[in-house]
């Protein structure tokens, strides 16, 4: 194993629903499941030292899915912050959100800036979840805020450069992503961290995220730590 821990990684923690259809049990309960392993995910991080963990936990293209299934997954944040944050204050985690939450529902919004809210102050590991996130609108996002100022004269076309367009994102303060990891055997990006991305290695497996756990994880670290263009970066 090559020294020195990934600082940020990122998980596109695919397969919940089609590992329930597997195991003959709804999408919605794979869904849970998935929750469940996002747990000890957080808490293997913390114990290998990554300093930044995101989570694509809900893109802005789940919308198109069933509505019984959305309306699930918009409300697991606060069943999760309920039972969770108590042990992120105590391990000293901090929660972060990237996405477009003035769309989400009330009661998943108000969860979830509770949670950033609560955990301000914590700095060990930055758990950052991308919630109606997607990396297109990110961008335009960014463009509009820059555009913006440029007409209140708060800033001039010659001062954009990429670290300037990095304090415009969702993920403002973060540093951008040394590993990508996807579960759930697709291996495209899928409108996930479009600029932070550009130098991240990527890693893909088979696996469904509910099985997803510690040794795969490290195996990941491992097999990226062993790559030429990983260890140019150290």
């Amino acid at each position: 194993m090559i020294t020195g821990i990934p600082q940020h990684i990122a998980i596109m923690m695919d397969g919940n629903g089609r590992w329930g259809k597997q195991k003959g049990l709804t999408r919605s309960q794979g869904h849970f499941a998935g929750s469940k392993t996002m747990e000890n995910i957080i808490m293997d991080s913390l114990d290998i030292g990554i300093n930044v963990l995101t989570l694509y936990a809900f893109s802005s293209e789940n919308w198109k899915r069933p509505q019984k299934e959305v309306q699930y997954l918009m409300d697991l944040p606060a069943k999760f912050f309920k039972e969770k944050l108590p042990e992120f204050m105590e391990k000293n985690i901090r929660i972060c959100v990237s996405g477009d939450i003035e769309k989400l529902p009330m009661h998943t919004k108000s969860a979830v800036q509770s949670a950033v809210k609560a955990t301000e102050n914590n700095d060990s590991l930055v758990v950052n979840f991308a919630l109606n996130y997607g990396g297109r609108n990110e961008i335009i996002f960014a463009v509009k805020a820059i555009i913006g100022d440029i007409k209140e004269s708060k800033l001039k076309i010659n001062n954009i450069n990429e670290e300037l367009i990095d304090g415009f994102l969702y993920t403002s303060g973060l540093p951008d992503p040394d590993i990508i990891i996807r579960t759930g055997g697709e291996k495209r990006i899928s409108n996930f961290l479009l600029w932070q991305s550009s130098k991240s290695e990527l890693w893909f497996t088979d696996t469904y995220f509910p099985d997803f756990n510690k040794e795969l994880l490290l195996q990941a670290i491992n097999e990226v730590q062993e790559r030429k263009s990983y260890q140019a970066r150290l």
